[in-house]
């Protein structure tokens, strides 16, 4: 069904579709990190591994370009693993299926996320060290592991492992967009400890869940007015709670922070004399956030079952803690920038509910501009959760990439781009968290970018890439190697 070694740039596609063949997701990438140094090994380049197990990959000047600023283009090698429902996938061991939709523009996968983020631009960074026709100085390939999962690759980043001044990032997602600075972040995992009583004998149990939802990614798409599945189930779950003395069993939704929830699901009693009365009620929320939601969510939907019986239940208090904190959790744009037009400073994803055993944990992901944006919503969340009993905890924090107006290699590429295109390339800052902002603590003084082709829903089946803006981002790519600036 692929048909991707037919594009262009050839080697470009030809590199992504083997990517896709080989098993990646964060916290697995041992099966792409051997391929690439198997790979990086026959074609004679020198490549190392660090203690974490980032890769280093160098290549010398090509003729005449000795005098140049050395360049480190970067990736990372995890991508994000996300399904439709009915998909039959293991991501440890199925090849990502790629395919040309019948358009004839785009790229996606077969029920699964692509993983053209960061997989296109790995596939970039390998081409330029395959071909011996493009002109550059000293070059470096930095492939970092788990950006999508905790960034613990560029956590791990030591000093004295690189040696080029410019560093050209290739994980932004919008053609005609040059990147110069990013949002930071911190992970907040929150804890209840679950209590039990008996489910009463005149009560029916009950499964509901709500899917179809779009998803995406929690900083690209966090402004789109994406529904969350967390925060739609919880607040139906309150007011039934409320008013049909519904008892839970079980609460889950969404599989990662960085994820907009697509899908979430719970278990629950409720007295018989209630279920005609609770059916209608769910109909007619139904019908109140397909009204509100439908030009942005148009698959939503929701099912009611009835499972096998439950023995036990939570207790009230327990269950009014929790619906009550999760209901109270802010959620999606907290501010938009004052300063840069259009971009998000600081927002909130309740990424995952999972009840496990007798705990129940939230997961959240604060991203913000600012320190001060992100410690004001840290704070706020940490109230509601501690009010509500539970105990909850901030790890991973993560620095933004503070914008440098004097970069050199920003010029660079806004110009080069401007006389390839004839048009001048809005140069902005992302909401999502790059991996730059931590390579300036081992790295002070690098001098960088990022760049990308335009990627569509990100971190969902959704996702996919605009076929032409690949060959744009790689004629960019390759005339700002041979642009590089030359050394002091």
């Amino acid at each position: 069904m692929s048909t991707l070694s037919q594009l262009k740039p050839a080697s470009l596609w030809q590199l992504f579709e083997k990517i896709c063949s080989i098993p990646h997701p964060s916290k697995h990438e041992q099966q792409i990190s051997l391929w690439i140094q198997e790979w990086a090994k026959e074609l004679g380049l020198s490549i190392k591994e660090d203690a974490v197990g980032n890769l280093f990959i160098k290549k010398p000047a090509t003729a005449g370009m000795e005098d140049r600023k050395g360049i480190i283009l970067q990736a990372h090698m995890d991508m994000v693993p996300q399904k439709n429902n009915d998909t039959e996938h293991d991501f440890l061991t199925d090849p990502i299926k790629p395919y040309i939709i019948e358009s004839g523009d785009w790229v996606t996968a077969e029920g699964t996320t692509l993983g053209a983020d960061n997989g296109v631009g790995l596939a970039s960074a390998l081409a330029v060290l395959a071909s011996d026709d493009i002109p550059h100085g000293p070059l470096e390939v930095l492939v970092t592991i788990d950006e999508e999962a905790g960034m613990s690759g560029a956590f791990g980043l030591e000093a004295g492992w690189l040696d080029g001044e410019i560093l050209i990032n290739t994980d932004s997602e919008q053609e005609g967009e040059v990147y110069m600075g990013c949002a930071g972040g911190i992970d907040g995992q929150a804890g209840f400890e679950l209590s039990f009583t008996d489910v009463p004998s005149d009560y029916q149990a009950f499964n509901l869940s709500i899917s179809g939802l779009k998803g995406g990614h929690s900083g690209v798409d966090i402004h789109t007015g994406r529904a969350n599945a967390n925060k739609l189930l919880v607040r139906f779950l309150l007011d039934a709670s409320n008013e049909f003395d519904i008892s839970l069993t079980e609460l889950n939704g969404g599989s990662l922070r960085n994820a907009i929830p697509r899908e979430a699901n719970a278990s629950f009693v409720v007295p018989k004399a209630n279920v005609a009365a609770l059916k209608e009620a769910l109909a007619q929320y139904l019908a109140t956030i397909k009204a509100n939601l439908g030009s942005v969510e148009p698959d939503i939907d929701m099912l009611l079952i009835s499972p096998e019986d439950f023995e036990q239940c939570w207790t009230k208090a327990c269950q009014a803690a929790i619906l009550r904190a999760l209901n109270a959790c802010p959620n999606g744009v907290i501010r938009m920038s004052d300063d840069i037009e259009g971009v998000v400073e600081t927002s909130l994803n309740l990424g995952v509910i999972n009840t496990r055993g007798k705990k129940l944990n939230a997961l959240v992901l604060i991203r913000s501009l600012h320190d001060d944006g992100r410690l004001e919503t840290q704070r706020t969340v940490q109230s509601v959760f501690e009010l509500a009993g539970a105990e909850i905890k901030f790890s991973g924090a993560y620095p933004g990439w503070k914008p440098d107006t004097n970069s050199a290699i920003m010029k660079t590429v806004r110009d080069t781009y401007q006389q390839l295109f004839d048009k001048v390339p809005a140069v902005m800052v992302i909401h999502a968290g790059l991996e730059c902002g931590l390579f300036k603590t081992a790295y002070p003084e690098l001098d960088m970018v990022s760049i990308g082709p335009t990627i569509k829903f990100p971190h969902s089946p959704d996702e996919k890439i605009e076929i032409a803006t690949v060959e744009q981002y790689w004629q960019l790519l390759i005339a700002v190697l041979a642009n590089a600036p030359t050394k002091a």
